[in-house]
């Protein structure tokens, strides 16, 4: 029986964009070139000191004892699959999407588990066609290390992970020479070229903002031009600014629980000096508020432990 024991170790999960496409248009031919690619891939991957842990379908899971040499294996990886691609027609190109992440996992044999995995396979989910999305975790290790530049894309929601997972985008190069137009398989239409995965959280976010900050405007200057001696405007500011708060904890890179009780206690803080009547009520759910984050990071410490 196959001793079971934790470690720590960065996991690379990769697998093919459309292959069910690519297989339905040529079943034969996109074999021979899958196993083609994962042959690269594989000999990449050894020779940045990575172990193939699994192959699947079309899926491929390696593991590194270095995060930076992971990150340029994927890199490495992904600009010699376009060299390839580059010979072939575009509805043949066969385009991998791979995710990177740092994490605890539990190996038996030969084989790893755990949620280090799942994130890692979560990750290589979102990623475009071939391109690369890291964890926060390998990003942190290796921001400073490697001649790439990196895009934020926001938290990632990963089932069992709390708060979702923040993650970055690695910029190899011009998407467009590596995930060229393909055809349609239904209408023989060209698809369009990717764009690149972070710009439109980015805008959108962006967008959100500057929308509250226009409502916010509109309705004090509609309380001003009404002036009625009363600036009663403080009260939707205050709502828009909770708003505000509320999308900036689910956008960034902050923990959100404890995020949310502060955002909380403020918003009740707010609410009593704004209808003060001489007394300081809101003591008492703020004492209910700091209990509660006293609570989670117990509950925290313990689950690290536990690790």
């Amino acid at each position: 029986m196959s001793e079971t024991r934790r470690k720590l170790t960065t996991i690379f999960c990769a697998d093919v964009q459309d292959y069910s496409r690519l297989m339905g248009a040529d079943e034969e031919g996109t074999l021979a070139t899958l196993k083609h690619y994962r042959d690269a891939m594989a000999r990449l991957i050894a020779s940045h000191d990575g172990r193939v842990v699994n192959t699947w379908g079309d899926g491929l899971i390696a593991e590194f004892p270095s995060v930076v040499e992971a990150v340029r294996a994927a890199v490495d990886v992904q600009n010699e699959l376009a060299g390839l691609n580059a010979g072939l027609p575009n509805a043949a190109r066969m385009f991998f999407r791979i995710g990177i992440n740092l994490g605890d996992v539990i190996a038996e044999g030969k084989d790893i588990y755990g949620d280090g995995v799942n994130i890692a396979s979560r990750l290589q989910a979102s990623a475009p066609a071939g391109g690369v999305v890291i964890s926060n975790t390998v990003y942190d290790q290796v921001r400073n290390k490697v001649a790439v530049g990196f895009d934020f894309l926001g938290q990632l929601e990963v089932k069992n992970i709390e708060g979702g997972v923040p993650s970055y985008a690695v910029r190899i190069g011009a998407g467009e020479d590596r995930a060229g137009p393909t055809a349609d398989p239904v209408f023989g239409r060209q698809a369009q070229p990717l764009q690149p995965a972070a710009a439109a959280p980015i805008r959108r976010h962006s967008r959100a903002y500057m929308v509250l900050a226009v409502i916010a405007a509109g309705v004090v200057a509609i309380n001003l031009l009404s002036w009625r001696g009363e600036f009663w405007a403080v009260w939707p500011l205050f709502g828009i600014g909770l708003a505000a708060a509320l999308l900036w904890i689910r956008t960034s890179r902050v923990d959100r629980g404890f995020a949310t009780l502060a955002v909380a206690g403020l918003a009740i803080v707010t609410i009593n000096l704004l209808s003060w009547s001489g007394e300081f009520w809101a003591r008492w759910p703020l004492l209910g508020l700091a209990i509660a984050a006293a609570i989670r990071w117990v509950m925290r410490g313990r689950g690290s432990v536990g690790r």
